[in-house]
């Protein structure tokens, strides 16, 4: 059985979203080593898969630099957190122009369902509720629970993206 250096490199993409996941929650800090280190496997990928066109290259860094620069407005205006757009603007990479539309709605839905989680009882035992706000945290209710919403956009990644190499 010959080693797939495309599927290894897609190993490297999982195991970086879910450490994003788990240090958002457990911190509420997305690393930039992790966000350089998502970039840095992206161009690998698509050298080594016969999946993703060469000629959707240029279209896929253009929906990435749209989707940093949105989501700095709303990093400006305190809306949500720099670690946050910065992840998701490294899984738009991934999911292509074909797949950022998938990945900015299951990342709501995937929201949606970590807010709800952390508005019941169990959820605010967590250690992300339990700590201060800090600024440009996703927060829910009356600004005293911060989400760690990175669990969601490492979820809606995942979601988006494995099914496109394996479909």
């Amino acid at each position: 059985m010959a080693l797939r250096l495309d599927l290894l490199l897609l190993v490297g993409f999982v195991g970086l979203m879910i450490v994003a996941a788990v240090s958002d929650f457990r911190r509420l800090v997305i690393p930039n080593w992790l966000v350089l280190a998502l970039c840095a496997l992206w161009p690998l990928h698509i050298a080594a898969t016969d999946t993703v066109s060469l000629a959707t290259t240029p279209a896929s860094i253009f929906v990435a630099a749209a989707v940093l620069a949105s989501g700095a407005l709303l990093f400006a205006r305190g809306l949500i957190g720099g670690g946050d757009v910065k992840l998701l603007a490294a899984a738009s990479l991934w999911g292509g122009p074909s797949g950022v539309m998938r990945l900015l709605l299951m990342t709501a839905l995937c929201g949606g369902v970590l807010a709800l989680a952390f508005l019941v009882p169990l959820g605010r035992l967590s250690g992300a509720g339990r700590r201060i706000p800090q600024p440009g945290a996703a927060l829910v209710g009356t600004g005293s629970t911060p989400i760690p919403y990175g669990i969601a956009i490492s979820a809606a990644a995942l979601i988006v993206t494995i099914p496109h190499y394996f479909g």
